[in-house]
C-alpha cells in the first residue's frame, strides 16, 4: 500500500507461530471434537486438570493462555457434563479448585492416547527437524516465565 512500509507479513515469524499452532490445534481437535464432542478450549482445560492433578481458575488461565472469562465458562460447561468438579479453596475461598471427576478421567484415558499419536505422527512428519523445533518452543516458552528479552 502506498506510504506504508515494506513488511512481508508472510516471512513474519509471529504470524508464521500463529498459523502453525492454529493448524495443529484445529487438526487435533478435529479428533477429539467428532470422537468426545469437546471443543479446544475443554481440551485445554481438561488436559492441563489431568496433568496438575487440580487447578485453579487463574492457574489454568496462565498455563493455557486462554482469558479467565473463556476458562471459566469451559469450566462451567465441563463441570455441567460432569467432566470436571468445582469446590471453594481452603486458603482463599473466592478461588474455586477444579479438578477431573472419575468421569473426566475416564474421558482422558480415552483421549490422552489419542493427544500422543498425534504428537507421534507430527515428530514423524517434521521427522530430524523436529528435535531443533522442539527446542526452540521450549526456548520461546521460557521467555514467556522469564524475562523479557524484547
Amino acid at each position: 500500500m502506498e506510504g506504508l512500509p515494506e513488511f512481508d507479513l508472510t516471512g513474519f515469524t509471529p504470524y508464521r507461530a500463529a498459523v502453525a499452532a492454529q493448524f495443529l490445534s484445529e487438526r487435533l481437535a478435529r479428533e477429539y471434537r467428532s470422537r468426545f464432542g469437546i471443543s479446544i478450549p475443554d481440551w485445554r482445560v481438561l488436559v492441563h486438570l489431568a496433568h496438575s492433578g487440580g487447578a485453579s481458575v487463574r492457574d489454568i488461565e496462565n498455563a493455557v493462555v486462554m482469558e479467565k472469562s473463556k476458562v471459566s465458562r469451559t469450566a462451567s460447561r465441563l463441570e455441567s457434563r460432569g467432566l470436571i468438579a468445582k469446590r471453594p479453596q481452603a486458603r482463599d475461598r473466592r478461588l474455586v479448585h477444579l479438578t477431573l471427576t472419575e468421569e473426566g478421567r475416564a474421558l482422558m484415558r480415552e483421549l490422552l492416547p489419542l493427544a500422543a499419536a498425534f504428537q507421534a505422527k507430527l515428530e514423524s512428519v517434521l521427522g530430524a527437524d523436529f528435535e531443533s523445533f522442539d527446542r526452540t518452543l521450549g526456548r520461546l516458552i521460557e521467555m514467556q516465565a522469564g524475562e523479557d528479552p524484547f
